[in-house]
């Protein structure tokens, strides 16, 4: 087995087939069949349906394993390079919808001026989708809402927002003179994050702490969204402050609740995972920022742990 055989596997995966990834890669077909057929002598499996260029079932769990060789190979090179001058390499930054509005901007230019050579690729995505990239090595790092419950994942709790209401101003909680309690919310449908999902397992808690459950006219794994359908007037909504700005226009007002906690965030890597010195270093960038702004945002602190 070596590099060349993975690499053509890849490149057959990445591309739907035998032929498109010899033109991906420049190369003919025979080689590309060539090394992928070695690679399968070696494991005595066949890897890629030679009839739709998918990968079979012994094919996807070799996938998982060839894409993280192929990224620590990537580390290698960029930690190498780094110790020759400034960090360099490309790091791939998982964030959550909400915290990706306000940090990006500030990431950006705080990366840029103390390590302008790494290459920065942001995927906004929710914590659920953002941890299976990270666990199969599609993303270096994530800022993910906690707790992930997944042993393979490493976190780093960074900084606590509060719950909030989304109410359209011309529904009957919007007299309710900037707070309400759970037990009013529960005489209304709500427009509520997907069961399962970090973010809605802390609301359902401080329901039950209550002994209390929320109505759903709806589900959405997707905070963002949420908040846009109750800006638009959809419906009443619970999600953190940042995915209300107050720079965000509309006939909406922003209610504060009795007896809901907040939502903890923090970053998230592979367990067994090296980071990269570009990848170490953008998560201290990270939490630089973090540290110094979060305090200034509405409804946002630095966390504390409990003691």
């Amino acid at each position: 087995m070596d590099l060349r055989q993975l690499q053509a596997f890849l490149a057959v995966v990445d591309h739907g087939g035998f032929t498109a990834a010899a033109r991906a890669t420049h190369t003919v077909q025979s080689n590309i069949s060539t090394h992928v057929a070695r690679l399968e002598r070696e494991l005595n499996a066949t890897l890629v349906d030679r009839s739709s260029g998918q990968p079979t079932q012994e094919g996807e769990a070799v996938l998982a394993r060839a894409r993280r060789i192929q990224s620590e190979l990537a580390a290698l090179e960029a930690d190498v390079s780094s110790l020759q001058g400034s960090p360099r390499g490309t790091v791939r930054l998982g964030i959550i919808g909400t915290t990706a509005r306000w940090i990006t901007p500030l990431l950006v230019n705080r990366l840029h001026a103390v390590a302008p050579d790494i290459r920065l690729v942001i995927a906004d995505g929710t914590t659920s989708s953002q941890t299976l990239r990270i666990l199969e090595g599609d993303l270096d790092i994530g800022l993910l809402s906690l707790p992930i419950n997944d042993p393979e994942i490493k976190t780093s709790a960074l900084f606590d927002e509060d719950h909030v209401v989304v109410v359209p101003s011309s529904h009957p909680l919007a007299a309710n003179k900037g707070i309400v309690s759970l037990a009013e919310l529960t005489e209304h449908e709500l427009l509520l994050a997907s069961p399962g999902t970090a973010f809605r397992n802390e609301v359902d808690a401080a329901f039950r702490a209550q002994d209390l459950r929320p109505r759903a006219k709806f589900e959405i794994d997707g905070l963002r969204l949420l908040a846009s359908l109750a800006f638009q007037g959809v419906g009443v909504t619970i999600v953190p402050a940042t995915a209300a700005p107050g720079w965000i226009g509309g006939d909406w007002v922003l209610i504060e609740v009795e007896g809901l906690g907040r939502r903890t965030v923090g970053l998230a890597t592979r367990r067994r995972a090296m980071l990269s010195v570009a990848a170490q270093t953008t998560a201290n960038v990270v939490k630089h920022i973090i540290i110094h702004e979060a305090p200034s945002l509405t409804g946002i602190r630095l966390h504390q742990p409990e003691t």
